[in-house]
């Protein structure tokens, strides 16, 4: 079968070991099944692959793509939970189990026509949603559910800044934070990426620094260096700031005084427990809503859509429809 695999590592030239060649079919062990896969979303994960950061070279050659949706050896609709993990593993959160790996780093991803994943990694697409679409969701959407709901456990009525807006994380968090009944602010350095903001669902969007109308009860933090003075000011007593990475640098100025003067709390979140997957879905469904796609590619055209990414010149997913 076709796919898109990375068959070196080069941190100065990425896309130089990125090849499409014919892969053996898969085989899925006990408890493992087959998914058709009808398309799967370009991520920054696959270049950090590609690049050799955080994955390990001897999983090399390893099939790219950890965004999937397609059909299962049932003709079940479906979209893929990336976190591959024992259930009952960090003490019953799958996200802390030591094991885990997200797919493509391990167990190879989706960027081929068959793909082999654990039978509970499979989730029912929502019905509104074509593949494209749904394969948005695992990884940003997924990710962002568990940052707003879990960690920052908001309600309707509570309020969120969401920094950086524009990237697949934060636009999910401002189209879902909206449909969830929470006021949304966003900031980006751009108004174009303001304007992107209005449109998702932000209730005001601002220049990045800028003073918000009221503090909020939580802070989506992606961008790191950049933005986190702002985000602790952001925030009222006893607000938390959740932190999924880290953009523009890891090592900011604490500000320790102002954490603990105003009980802050601090939380970092890596992806999403199956349960979480399967709820961001159920909300989806439920109040209809659409990720936002740059373009739909097909797979020979994989290294222009990686180009584009890398760039920046993208605004919203690139999709590889894999079948029709």
């Amino acid at each position: 079968m076709r796919a898109a695999v990375a068959v070196s590592q080069n941190p100065e030239d990425p896309l130089s070991g990125l090849r499409l060649k014919d892969m053996p079919e898969p085989e899925p062990p006990a408890g493992w099944t087959t998914v058709s896969v009808k398309a799967s979303s370009l991520n920054m994960h696959d270049v950090w692959t590609l690049r050799g950061v955080g994955h390990r070279p001897e999983n090399i050659p390893m099939i790219l793509g950890c965004d999937v949706a397609g059909v299962t050896e049932e003709g079940r609709e479906v979209i893929v939970h990336p976190v591959i993990a024992d259930p009952d593993g960090g003490q019953g959160d799958e996200t802390l189990d030591p094991g885990r790996s997200l797919l493509s780093e391990k167990h190879h991803g989706g960027f081929a026509e068959r793909i082999a994943v654990p039978r509970r990694c499979v989730v029912d697409k929502p019905a509104h949603l074509s593949f494209e679409e749904a394969a948005c969701l695992p990884v940003a959407w997924g990710t962002a559910y568990r940052m707003l709901f879990t960690q920052a456990r908001l309600r309707p009525g509570d309020s969120v800044l969401v920094q950086g807006a524009g990237g697949g994380v934060t636009s999910a968090a401002i189209t879902m934070a909206r449909a969830a009944g929470v006021t949304v602010y966003a900031t980006s350095r751009t108004a174009e990426k303001q304007e992107l903001a209005r449109r998702l669902g932000a209730h005001e969007a601002f220049p990045a620094g800028s003073r918000l109308p009221h503090r909020v009860d939580a802070v989506i933090e992606t961008v790191g260096e950049a933005t986190w003075s702002h985000s602790l000011r952001c925030l009222r007593p006893g607000g938390c700031i959740v932190v999924a990475g880290a953009t523009t640098g890891t090592e900011p100025d604490a500000e320790l005084g102002r954490i603990f003067f105003q009980q802050l709390r601090i939380l970092g979140s890596t992806g999403s427990t199956r349960a979480e997957t399967e709820a961001m879905s159920r909300l989806v469904q439920a109040q209809q809503l659409r990720p936002r796609i740059d373009r739909v590619i097909a797979l020979e055209d994989i290294h222009e859509g990686f180009a584009s990414m890398i760039d920046g010149t993208v605004s919203g997913k690139i999709v590889v429809q894999v079948a029709s």
